[in-house]
């Protein structure tokens, strides 16, 4: 029977193998190979094994002077931006000794260059090597390139994460719509679930092919036979291309273990993603702290409680965030495993007793206090440990788990978690008695700042939320109402949402984002003289009113805000179609 704790090796003995190349060397690393090894132990691993550096991959990187040796650990196709970053950080140094591990097996090279066929040897990363050399500027220095899958990231022994498919997003009707401008009349698909892999884009296919070749990996690594079941149009795709993976059948006629994986298209039920149902620590956590940057599922975790430091803006740019991986540390893996899958009361309680028993093996001067625990509480347990220097080496990894908790309940997120929850019950009952378009009107009216009090008042990134689960819930209601008037309600929606997005006076991350991406701008509109509008849905992109600049910067700054709230509302409507 395959275990969770064969899994949860695999990653790790992969990354055992570039660590065995590292010695002496400058490790280049992409983001989603780091957030993997961030939670295989981090730098530190490398570091250990010989590894002199390790670098951001980025052709504004380079090696040293009397640094001869490099190790590039990548994620992609070694092509394109890929190849030329390596080619640039190479120019820049004085290599003479360079090996590149890439996460994507040779064979999706081979289709990635127009070739169908499978050849002798690796052909594609022997042609690479020899690049390699080039840009070195000697055909007689080193090179090596090898495939190793290090793709998984074992977050816990029952949980591995992909960081480098995270934009892997089920198909929509969106991209029927696509699919189907570039094909005959005749031969058009007229459902999702008639889409075939050769129809996707050649980069979808990639994707899906690198996905399959990863999982056919670990199954290969356990001595694993599975059974693949999919829900869902792209989850269908995927698992037919596993089942039919060439490289997987004499593994399945051989292999001892046997194990179902399930696929899901996760846009199935994305109101169980955005609900303020669930009841996990670690999912209050992930939602009220900044992410780690660079990372999709760790988070930051201010240290400067630790230190001496008055805890002001700059001081906290200035020490180092902690995080939640904590691979290293028994006692932290074994209290994050419970946060992960015990209830918040028990988890925050589990927390306590681990602070407790920490403290009491250090012997500081703790209080122990029974009932509720609070933020303050575990606080101060925190802040025992800084009478130590001994024992905050020895319990680093817990107090960051501890500190991210107690900033968890400390923050203004958490008591609006109630609020929201309180309000997704009421939509659903509403989606339950009307049709979709009452519901919308119901959130449209949040958005008026005189419609609310200020401290029952939704911010703009919570109505967003909202939105996302009226629209994966309103796909199940019967719409009784027509579309047209739907549509108006929308289009009111758009306007609103505009127009709360020029009240907010600083703008988070995802807000910025909607305002300023390329994809989320509208390109400017005609106007008659005197700056009248010429028609078309929504406020214009920009125009131009006669006014100062500051007014005309305004009105720009509209008209991105409403583009990218429109932005937004397209793919949450195909939904429910």
């Amino acid at each position: 029977m395959l275990t969770a704790e064969g899994l949860s090796c695999f990653p790790r003995q992969m990354w055992d193998k570039v660590l065995s190349k590292v010695k002496n060397s400058v490790v280049f690393i992409d983001d989603w190979c780091a957030e993997s090894l961030h939670w295989v132990g981090g730098a530190t691993v490398f570091l250990d094994a010989g590894a002199r550096n390790l670098k951001q991959f980025s052709s504004f990187e380079a090696g040293g002077e009397n640094e001869p040796k490099a190790v590039f650990v990548v994620s992609t196709l070694l092509k394109g931006r890929t190849a030329d970053i390596i080619k640039d950080i190479i120019s820049l140094s004085h290599f003479q000794y360079c090996i590149v591990f890439t996460a994507v097996a040779h064979s999706i090279h081979l289709l990635a260059n127009n070739v169908t066929t499978e050849l002798e040897g690796s052909p594609v990363f022997e042609q690479f090597e020899e690049k390699l050399c080039e840009w070195m500027g000697d055909m007689n220095f080193t090179a090596e390139v090898m495939y190793i899958p290090l793709s998984f990231a074992p977050v816990s022994p029952q949980l591995l994460l992909a960081p480098a498919f995270g934009d892997l997003f089920p198909l929509h009707s969106g991209d029927l719509e696509s699919i189907n401008r570039k094909r005959p009349d005749k031969k058009k698909f007229g459902h999702l679930s008639e889409i075939d892999v050769h129809s996707l884009s050649p980069d979808l296919q990639i994707e899906i092919k690198s996905l399959v070749s990863a999982l056919n990996s670990m199954f290969e690594f356990t001595n694993t036979r599975e059974e693949c079941f999919a829900v869902g149009p792209l989850s269908r795709i995927i698992a037919g291309d596993l089942a039919n993976y060439p490289q997987a059948k004499n593994r399945r006629k051989i292999a001892p273990n046997k194990a179902s994986i399930v696929f899901i298209d996760r846009n199935l039920d994305l109101a169980g993603a955005v609900g303020h149902h669930g009841d996990s620590l670690v999912e209050k956590i992930l939602s009220a702290l900044q992410p780690l940057t660079g990372h999709r599922n760790d988070i930051q975790v201010d240290m400067v409680e630790l230190t001496g430091l008055p805890p002001t803006p700059e001081n906290r740019r200035m020490v180092a965030p902690g995080c939640l991986a904590q691979p290293q540390d028994s006692a932290a893996r074994a209290l994050w495993d419970a946060m992960l899958t015990w209830k918040q009361k028990e988890a925050v309680m589990e927390v306590r007793r681990h602070l407790v028993e920490a403290a009491s093996k250090e012997k500081l001067p703790i209080k122990m206090s029974l009932g509720r625990v609070t933020a303050e509480q575990l606080s101060s347990y925190v802040q025992l440990f800084k009478s130590s220097q001994e024992a905050l080496d020895r319990h680093w990894g817990l107090l960051q788990l501890a500190l991210a908790t107690t900033q968890t309940l400390r923050h203004p997120t958490l008591a609006r978690w109630d609020a929201c929850l309180a309000f997704e019950r009421l939509l659903l009952q509403a989606l339950g008695d009307s049709d979709r378009t009452a519901v919308l009107k119901q959130v449209s009216s949040l958005a008026d700042p005189a419609a609310t009090e200020t401290q029952d008042r939704f911010s703009l990134e919570e109505l967003l939320v909202l939105l996302v689960y009226v629209y994966a819930m309103g796909q199940w209601a019967e719409q009784k109402g027509k579309k047209g008037a739907e549509q108006q309600v929308e289009h009111e929606l758009i306007g609103a949402l505009t127009l709360a997005l020029s009240r907010e006076t600083e703008l988070s991350p995802l807000l910025q984002k909607l305002t300023v991406q390329d994809g989320c701008q509208l390109h400017p509109q005609p106007t008659a003289p005197g700056g009248v509008q010429t028609p078309g849905l929504g406020p214009p992109n920009y125009l131009h009113c006669g006014g100062s600049e500051e007014e005309e910067m305004t009105i720009n700054f509209l008209g991105r805000g409403a583009s990218g709230v429109k932005f937004c509302l397209e793919p949450l409507k195909w939904l429910s179609w």
